[in-house]
């Protein structure tokens, strides 16, 4: 079995957006889901509380940059992400660039 890279994001969900962005999830793209799959994103999340949204994907590859960088260029992908983007805002924490914020590991049950 291949190395895992955990990775865990946090962003905020604008409330005027919610459901928009809940029914965006409910159907995603294919194309969107096959790009993900073929970049080595495996056991992807996301999860919703308190107007806050964590993401959560296991990476299965090699070189999680080059990966990332295929998956933002991939045209569907960035299509989805025009519908997706309006209804986040990065959290206040967010370095200069970010929109999904990472999380530190600090415990794994293996």
């Amino acid at each position: 079995m291949p190395d895992v890279m955990r990775r865990a994001e946090v962003i905020e969900l604008r409330p005027e957006r919610a459901e928009e962005y809940r029914a965006l999830h409910r159907a995603v793209w294919p194309d969107v889901l096959a790009c993900l799959t073929r970049n080595n994103v495996t056991n992807y999340s996301i999860f919703e509380r308190d107007g806050m949204l964590f993401s959560y994907l296991e990476y299965t590859g090699d070189d999680y940059a080059r990966d990332a960088s295929r998956i933002a260029a991939d045209p569907v992908t960035r299509e989805w992400w025009t519908l997706t983007d309006p209804c986040q805002r990065p959290v206040a924490s967010a370095r200069a660039g970010e929109t999904w914020a990472p999380l530190v590991e600090v415990f794994h049950l293996d």
